[in-house]
C-alpha cells in the first residue's frame, strides 16, 4: 500500500460516515475499513423483495436539533413515520408510551385527573422509600405496582438478563407519563425514516470515499497505522488497548428474521412482549416503517443475550465498575495525539442516531475546522 492517508477510519457506521463526508469535503484523503461485508454498521438495511429490513434492530430517527435534521435530509428525504409502539402483556395490547390510552385500558379511567389520582394512589404505597437501592425500588417509587409489574419488571429483566433487584436504580431515572391520548413515543420536533432505507443515507455520505470491507483492523493494525496521519476508531475501546484494564461489559442481541406470505402480521412497526415467558423482547414488522403495501411481510424477533465477545455488543453496562474501567481507557486514548474516538463502542455509551450525528459534527468542527 503506497498511498498516504490523512485519516484511517475504522468502521463505516453513522459516526464514521459523517466524519468521512466532511473530511473528504475538506480535501482530506480517507481510507475507511470495516470487518463486515456491508456499509452502515448497525443501521444497515437489507432489501428483501422491496422491503427494507433493519438488519440490526429498529432504527427510528428522531431529533429536536434542526441542524442535524437538515443535515441528514440533505442526503435522503425522510418520511413522516411516527413511532407508536404497542406492549403485549398476557395477550392484551397496550399503547406506549404510558398515556391516557394505556391508563384507560389498564384502570378504566377516562380523564387525566382520574389517571393522575390513580397513579398517585399507586405511588403512595412506596413513598417510604427515600433512596431506592435498585431498579425495582426506583420504578415502584415512580409508578407503583400495576405499571411496574405489567410493563417494566419482566421486560427489563429479560433485556438485562438479571433480576431488577440486582440492577442499579439509575437505569430508570424517570418514567414519562402523558395525560393525553397521544401515542407518539418521542417528544422530538422531527421524526422519520429515510425513504428507501438507511443505506441511501450512508451511500450519500460516503460517495467518493475509499472503503475496504471484510477488513478486520486488528488483523492488519501495525500495517494500516503506518499509512495514516490519524486514526478515527469507532470500535470497542477495550479491544483497541488489548483489554489492558479489563473487559467492558455489554448486553447483546440476536435477530430472527422471517418472511411471511401474508399482507400484515401485527399492524404496527413495533410490538413489545413484556412477559418473561416470551423469550424475545419485541417483534418488528419492517414494511410499516415505510408504509409498504406489498402482499407479503417481513418480521424480526429480537432476543436479548449475554455478550460473549463473539457476538455483537449493543448496550453498555454503565455501572460504576465498568465506568471506572472505561475512564482508564479514555485517559490512555487522550494521550495519543494520532487517535480519535467516536461512536457508542469507542465512547462506551448508548447513543440515539441524532446524538451520533451531533457528536460527529462536533468532532468535525474541532478536528477539521479548529472550532
Amino acid at each position: 500500500m503506497d498511498i498516504k492517508y490523512d485519516y484511517l477510519i475504522v468502521g463505516t457506521g453513522l459516526f464514521a460516515s459523517v466524519f468521512a463526508y466532511h473530511a473528504k469535503k475538506m480535501g482530506k484523503k480517507c481510507l475507511m475499513i470495516d470487518k463486515r461485508s456491508h456499509l452502515g454498521g448497525n443501521i444497515y438495511c437489507e432489501d428483501v423483495d422491496s422491503i427494507n429490513v433493519h438488519k440490526y434492530g429498529a432504527h427510528i430517527f428522531h431529533t429536536s436539533n434542526k441542524e442535524v435534521w437538515q443535515f441528514v435530509n440533505s442526503f435522503v428525504e425522510f418520511n413522516r413515520f411516527t413511532n407508536s409502539p404497542l406492549a403485549n402483556y398476557k395477550e392484551v395490547l397496550y399503547n406506549l408510551p404510558f398515556n391516557m390510552n394505556t391508563f384507560s385500558k389498564l384502570w378504566g379511567v377516562e380523564t387525566p385527573q382520574q389517571a393522575k389520582e390513580k397513579l398517585e394512589e399507586q405511588r403512595q404505597r412506596y413513598a417510604h422509600i427515600e433512596t431506592p437501592a435498585n431498579l425495582e425500588e426506583q420504578a415502584l417509587k415512580l409508578c407503583g405496582d400495576d405499571i411496574y409489574y405489567a410493563f417494566i419488571k419482566e421486560y427489563t429483566e429479560k433485556q438485562w438478563g438479571r433480576s431488577a433487584k440486582e440492577l442499579p436504580a439509575f437505569i430508570i431515572k424517570r418514567i414519562p407519563f402523558r395525560f393525553t391520548y397521544d401515542n407518539n413515543y418521542f417528544n422530538d420536533d422531527y421524526q422519520g425514516i429515510p425513504k428507501g432505507g438507511y443505506n441511501k443515507l450512508i451511500n450519500g455520505l460516503l460517495e467518493g470515499v475509499e472503503v475496504k470491507l471484510n477488513t478486520n483492523y486488528f488483523d492488519h493494525k501495525a500495517e494500516l497505522d503506518k499509512f495514516a496521519d490519524t486514526v478515527l476508531f469507532t470500535g470497542r475501546i477495550d479491544e483497541l488497548f488489548n483489554y489492558e484494564f479489563g473487559v467492558l461489559e455489554y448486553r447483546s442481541l440476536s435477530f430472527e428474521h422471517e418472511r411471511l406470505d401474508i399482507e400484515d402480521f401485527q399492524g404496527n412497526a413495533v410490538v413489545n412482549y413484556n412477559e418473561r415467558s416470551v423469550p424475545y423482547t419485541r417483534i418488528i414488522e419492517h414494511k410499516h416503517f415505510e408504509f409498504g403495501n406489498q402482499p407479503f411481510t417481513v418480521i424480526t424477533r429480537e432476543y436479548p443475550s449475554e455478550f460473549t465477545g463473539k457476538n455483537e455488543p449493543y448496550y453498555p453496562v454503565n455501572d460504576d465498575k465498568n465506568m471506572q474501567i472505561y475512564s482508564k481507557y479514555k485517559e490512555k486514548a487522550d494521550l495519543n495525539g494520532k487517535l480519535l474516538l467516536g461512536g457508542r463502542l469507542a465512547q462506551y455509551a448508548y447513543f440515539d442516531m441524532d446524538d451520533t450525528v451531533e457528536a460527529a459534527l462536533r468532532l468535525v468542527k474541532k478536528e477539521l475546522y479548529n472550532l
